[in-house]
C-alpha cells in the first residue's frame, strides 16, 4: 500500500471536472510524499499503514499520537477522541449557518491543515473538496484520519496555492482560513484565490484582524502572538478594502470573534505552548508583544 492514491485524486478532479489536472498534480504529490522530501515521511506512512490494520482503540491511539502535534479538530477515529489544539468545530459553527449552502458545489480549501474543514464541507453535502496545504505533516493526518472513515470526495495535497495549474474559474466555493495574515503580499493571495472561482461563486475567508474604525493595516516588527510569519494585520474596514480592490463583490461581515483559551489551547496532542503563552499575563487582552490580542474575522464576497 502506498499513502498516495492516485485513484483517489482521480475520482476528486472528476467531480470538479478538473481531470486535465491529474498528471501535473500526481507528479507534485510524488515529488512532495516521499523520503527526500521529509526525513520523517517512512515512519509517518508506516504509521498510516498500520493504522489500516490496527485491532483495537489502544493500538489506535499509540499510532495516532506518533502523528503528533494536532492543530485542527476534533476528530473521532477508530475508537479514539483527538483533542487537538484547536477547537475547529467552534468556528464552523460560526460559519456554517452564514455561507452559500455546500450541497452539491465544487469546493477548494486553500490551507486546510489536516482537512478538518474540508470533511465537514463534505459532510454538509459538497460535491468534491480539494484540499491544499505544504505541510507535509498534515496531509499524514489527513490520510490517517480518513483510513477511519467511509469514503468522501475529498482530497488533500501537500501544495501552496500557486502550484495549482493555471487559474480555470472552476470552484463555486473557495476557503482561506487563517492564511491571509501569513502572505507577505496580501492582495495577491486574494486575487488568486478569485481567480479560482466561477462568476457568481462565494469567498469564504477567515483571518485576525486588528480593532479600529479608521482603514489602515500595519505589520509586526518581529512577532505577534509569538508568530513570526505574521505579516500584515488590517482593521475590518482595510479588509474590506483589500477585498473589494481585488475586484470582489458583496462583501460581508458575517462573524467576529475573540480567540480565547477553550478555542485554542495546549492538549495531549499537541504539547507545544499555544494561546495562553502568547497573552500578556497581566493583560490578556494583548499579546506578550503588547498587540491586541488576536480577534478573528469571518468575510465571505462574491466572484465578479
Amino acid at each position: 500500500m502506498t499513502v498516495s492514491e492516485p485513484s483517489a485524486l482521480a475520482d476528486v478532479l472528476g467531480k470538479l471536472q478538473l481531470e486535465h489536472w491529474l498528471d501535473p498534480l500526481l507528479a507534485l504529490q510524488r515529488e512532495r510524499m516521499s523520503p527526500s522530501a521529509h526525513g520523517d515521511f517512512e515512519r509517518w506512512r508506516e504509521v498510516i499503514v498500520q493504522l489500516h490494520s490496527a485491532s483495537s482503540d489502544a493500538e489506535n491511539r499509540e499510532l495516532l499520537l506518533q502523528l503528533a502535534p494536532w492543530r485542527k479538530g476534533p476528530f473521532d477515529v477508530g475508537g479514539v477522541h483527538i483533542d487537538a489544539e484547536w477547537r475547529s468545530d467552534l468556528k464552523w459553527q460560526r460559519l456554517e449557518g452564514a455561507i452559500a449552502p455546500l450541497r452539491g458545489r465544487r469546493v477548494l480549501d486553500v490551507g486546510c491543515g489536516n482537512g478538518y474543514y474540508a470533511l465537514r464541507m463534505a459532510d454538509a453535502g459538497a460535491g468534491a473538496v480539494l484540499g491544499i496545504d505544504p505541510t507535509l505533516l498534515y496531509v499524514m493526518q489527513f490520510l490517517a484520519v480518513t483510513a477511519h472513515l467511509p469514503p468522501r470526495p475529498v482530497t488533500v495535497l501537500p501544495l501552496r496555492l500557486h502550484e495549482l495549474p493555471q487559474a480555470c474559474r472552476a470552484f463555486d466555493t473557495t476557503f482561506s482560513m487563517g492564511v491571509l495574515y501569513h502572505q507577505r503580499s496580501p492582495l495577491d493571495h486574494l486575487q488568486q484565490l478569485r481567480a479560482t472561482l466561477r462568476r457568481g461563486g462565494q469567498l469564504v475567508l477567515e483571518t485576525i484582524f486588528l480593532p479600529g474604525e479608521e482603514s489602515r493595516a500595519w505589520t509586526p516588527p518581529d512577532r505577534y502572538a509569538r508568530m513570526k510569519n505574521v505579516w500584515l494585520l488590517p482593521t475590518l474596514a482595510e479588509l474590506t478594502t483589500w477585498l473589494r480592490r481585488s475586484g470582489f463583490r458583496d462583501v460581508e461581515i458575517v462573524d467576529t470573534a475573540v480567540t480565547t483559551s477553550e478555542e485554542q489551547r495546549s492538549t495531549e496532542w499537541m504539547r507545544f505552548e499555544s494561546l495562553a503563552e502568547a497573552l500578556d499575563p497581566q493583560d490578556p487582552g494583548r499579546t506578550v508583544e503588547g498587540w491586541p490580542a488576536p480577534r478573528r474575522v469571518i468575510t465571505t464576497a462574491t466572484a465578479p
